[in-house]
């Protein structure tokens, strides 16, 4: 239908708001042959007996109960269209929206082209079916936040639950790219499997394979027994390859293969095994510099960006920091620290400050100021003072902290795998010694007995160990 065809389309509207009505109806007025408009489920419900509709736009919050959840109800014929408009911009309006397959979802206040757009499109696909969620799943699953640039977000991750697309989270360091991909895992298809997390940054490149493929008994020095790989753990869930762009080429090379054949093999095996998983990848580089720079294979590039997700840095949603804050005091509560009030002021100076540690920057001031502040009330030189030393301890300890929190996402990880029992201190070992020996040998240019004097250890020793690492001193 172009632009102006009344086509003899029928729309009904259900909002309370006059204001808001009169805004779509002039807005829509050359998109239908029909236009009604009701103010509430009951009058929706009666006129839906004796008219037939070929698009309802609805709010969600109505004077007599749910626009969403009351739609099965309703006696709407399934093939169709459902636009969703609502002022309750969270996750789980969005799922909740795609769970009664409603052709779109539209965060209040909502812009009338996009609206327009969507309107137009749904008349287009009024007799195509839509595809349903089971909206018992949803829920906010740890996402906080209803600025505009977060509704992006949500309405993504609520059109991902009725596929299985390979999915690209872009974001800075703690903007929550591991929450999201929690989030796509719970409301997907695959929720009932596993969800596996690897840090590609923590792995050493002589180890990726194994750990993203498995090895069998023998494969290299130090193989005693046969490992499963994260795509073997996965089998059936999602497997979330974080820090994605820190892999290395010869690595991409193998996952570009499984991805292109849903197909690989263990180190050290011959059978072929299905990767029968959902890729989630996430990364803070910008990987189409990446690309341009030959880091990072650019048909692996296209395919894990098949929908890429962007994350907002924390400064940019200002808005939500009040919500967040509010998050973390009732998690630490849960966790046992003292619940806290937060002052106006206090808040203003939180809302103000840039967060270049994003969410989970603001997250660690806000436990800090819970377990430090000897009021219940949080106030503004309670703000100022955890800010102002929190700032100069990060810069102190930023390397440490990256380390210690690297370490911990590693060990998190193994624990949970029970087939690396016995071997974790040893893998652990390996990985933190791989990078040191690695860093230390660029550093001198490759010159093993200064990497040695550096390091304080004999010469003998480092090149025992190259050995045994695997490491080419000449490319380290």
């Amino acid at each position: 239908m172009m632009p102006g065809d009344a086509g003899g389309k029928t729309i009904l509207l259900v909002e309370d708001d006059p204001a808001i009505a009169l805004i779509i109806r002039e807005a829509l007025a050359g998109e239908c042959g029909t236009f009604a408009s009701v103010s509430g489920i009951s009058e929706r419900n009666a006129w839906l007996a004796d008219n037939r509709a070929d698009l309802i736009i609805t709010d969600v919050v109505l004077p007599d109960g749910d626009g969403i959840d009351s739609l099965p109800g309703a006696g709407i014929d399934p093939d169709t269209p459902v636009i969703v408009l609502s002022a309750q911009n969270t996750l789980d309006t969005a799922v909740r929206a795609t769970g009664i397959g409603s052709y779109d979802y539209l965060p209040k206040p909502f812009d009338l082209e996009e609206l327009t757009a969507s309107v137009r499109a749904a008349l287009e696909r009024s007799n195509q079916p839509a595809v349903k969620t089971d909206p018992a799943q949803a829920d906010s699953h740890g996402l906080v936040g209803r600025a505009p640039a977060m509704q992006a977000v949500y309405r993504t991750i609520a059109r991902l639950a009725t596929n299985d697309l390979a999915v690209l989270i872009l974001g800075e360091s703690g903007t929550g790219k591991e929450v999201v991909a929690r989030a796509i895992h719970a409301t997907g298809l695959r929720r009932s499997g596993p969800f596996v997390a690897i840090n590609m940054a923590a792995i050493p490149r002589e180890l990726i394979e194994a750990e993203l493929f498995g090895h069998e008994k023998g494969a290299f020095t130090g193989a005693t027994s046969r490992n499963a790989g994260r795509f073997e753990q996965a089998a059936g869930g999602t497997l979330f390859l974080d820090e994605i762009g820190d892999m290395p080429l010869e690595a991409q090379t193998r996952l570009l293969r499984v991805l292109q054949s849903n197909e690989y093999s263990t180190v050290g095996g011959s059978q072929a095994l299905r990767a029968d998983v959902r890729v989630v990848a996430a990364t803070h580089r910008d990987m189409r510099t990446l690309v341009a720079d030959g880091r990072f294979r650019e048909d692996l590039f296209y395919r894990l960006n098949v929908i890429p997700v962007t994350l907002p840095p924390l400064r940019d949603r200002r808005s939500d920091i009040a919500a967040l804050v509010r998050h973390f005091v009732d998690a630490g509560r849960r966790a046992g620290l003292p619940d806290r009030q937060f002052a106006p002021a206090a808040m203003q100076l939180l809302e103000r400050h840039d967060w270049p540690g994003n969410v989970r920057e603001l997250g660690n001031v806000v436990q800090r100021l819970a377990v430090l502040s000897r009021d219940t009330s949080v106030g503004a030189r309670d703000v100022e003072a955890v800010l102002r030393d929190h700032g100069e301890s990060a810069a102190i300890t930023a390397p440490a902290d990256l380390i210690a929190r690297a370490v911990d996402d590693w060990a998190r990880e193994t624990l949970s795998a029970s087939d690396r029992d016995g071997e974790i201190h040893s893998m652990l070992e390996a990985i933190v010694e791989t990078a040191l020996l690695r860093r230390t040998l660029r550093e001198v240019g490759g010159n093993q007995l200064e990497a040695a004097r550096r390091l304080g250890i004999n010469r003998n020793t480092l090149r025992k160990r190259l050995g045994q690492l695997a490491i080419d001193p000449a490319r380290p």
